[in-house]
């Protein structure tokens, strides 16, 4: 017999607990969808346990995620944080943080708020799938391809396809709870 395997969200009690409480909940804030994308994208090639344990010391390196701090902090900053063995010590990711900062303070003067950026998407609407197995929840989709398209052109750095689904799944955009 064939074991299957283990969905993400079993491998630890932090993420069983991030998958419980967080992911796949509707977010309206537009500090916590600037602090799930930031997180993310430091999550490119490596996995979402490392970056959940890590988010801690995020939030203290990058002042919660507040936009205003974030996207004033002066590039010097990036030096010191990259001594910081409590991060992702990656110079492009952590540059990204603050210039997505940036960004995201444009797009709030275009569409009001990231909130109304984010779901303008999907109509305001939450999408919700319910897949049988992990293996049926896509890594994209066109969704995600045209979020990751739009955020670029926005000036958003660091986000993918792949990236754009991870976070409209965490934001609550895509809800890919299994069926129970």
């Amino acid at each position: 017999m064939v074991e299957q395997a283990r969905a993400w969200w079993e491998k630890s009690a932090v993420l069983k607990a991030y998958y419980e409480q967080e992911w796949g909940q509707p977010t309206h804030d537009d500090q916590a969808l600037f602090e799930l994308m930031s997180l993310e994208s430091l999550q490119i090639g490596l996995n979402w346990e490392l970056v959940v344990n890590k988010r801690a010391a995020f939030n203290e390196a990058f002042h919660h995620f507040e936009l205003d701090q974030v996207a004033a902090m002066p590039a010097t900053v990036i030096e010191g944080l990259m001594q910081d063995s409590r991060l992702i010590r990656n110079r492009r990711k952590l540059e990204s943080i603050p210039h997505n900062a940036r960004a995201v303070q444009a797009i709030q003067k275009e569409y009001g708020s990231f909130d109304a950026y984010v779901w303008h998407f999907t109509g305001g609407q939450q999408i919700i799938n319910r897949p049988l197995t992990w293996a049926a929840v896509p890594a994209q989709s066109p969704l995600s391809k045209q979020v990751a398209t739009s955020m670029k052109k926005h000036g958003i750095t660091m986000m993918g396809p792949v990236t754009a689904y991870s976070f409209l799944q965490g934001a609550g955009v895509i809800d890919d709870h299994l069926a129970q």
